[in-house]
């Protein structure tokens, strides 16, 4: 019988986003699978294609209907997707400032026209919360006013923070509350939202070299504990 060689790692591919509590869950998940954590981030979108592309991999976490699109494709594991939790876009300002008003259409978009510059997830990234923004302000009619303000966050709010400003940022809480030079103001209003673009799920991938441990991951990842960390970080848990 041809001996299976055990991987050196578990390998998790993981929209940028999840990235605060993925970090913090990291020990957690090693203790549950019994194999040393490989956490590899990337857009929304980027993830996707990397999947698609069957990067080697054992487990994806993107958006549920990505990951139901993948499992149609081959590409993820039938019957493996567990959905996590649920986002949105929100926004936030400087440390300090005064927050605007947003709790309507109308109270956003004046919030958007009177603010000296607007920084927002980059869509051409194939990050979800600047492609989702970019709707948004079509919908309000001001996408020409904000492009003439705007600035792409390229990865994640603490490192766009880390060298650069805005009176105002449009992105996913849990980037928020991970940034510390930046208060939440609150939830753009719910008829601006997508809840199907930000429902985020697990599943594990087609090529995985160790799948029965990347059961045991999706168990721990969906398990009270993690759900915890997921909700204080910025997401709202999806029972199971």
């Amino acid at each position: 019988m041809t001996q299976v060689n055990k991987p050196a790692a578990l390998r998790l591919l993981s929209a940028l986003v999840m990235k605060p509590a993925l970090d913090e869950l990291a020990g957690g998940l090693e203790r549950a699978t019994g194999y040393k954590l490989a956490l590899a981030y990337d857009s929304a979108g980027a993830i996707r294609k990397r999947v698609h592309d069957a990067e080697p991999a054992d487990a994806a976490l993107i958006q549920r209907s990505v990951l139901a699109a993948l499992a149609e494709q081959g590409k993820i594991v039938r019957g493996s997707v567990v959905t996590l939790a649920r986002s949105g876009i929100a926004l936030a300002v400087r440390k300090g400032a005064s927050k605007p008003g947003i709790d309507s259409a109308e109270a956003l978009k004046r919030a958007l026209l009177a603010a000296e510059s607007v920084a927002y997830p980059d869509p051409a990234l194939g990050h979800a919360g600047g492609e989702h923004f970019r709707v948004v302000l079509e919908r309000l009619g001001i996408a020409a006013e904000v492009d003439l303000k705007a600035k792409l966050i390229k990865s994640t709010l603490p490192e766009f923070a880390a060298e650069d400003e805005a009176a105002l940022v449009v992105i996913q809480p849990m980037e928020i509350l991970a940034t510390p030079g930046y208060d939440l103001v609150g939830w753009l209003p719910a008829e601006l939202q997508d809840g199907e673009k930000f429902t985020w799920a697990v599943g594990v991938t087609a090529n995985a070299q160790a799948p029965e441990a990347a059961k045991a991951l999706i168990e721990f990842l969906s398990s009270p504990a993690a759900a915890a960390v997921i909700k204080r970080r910025g997401m709202e848990p999806v029972a199971r």
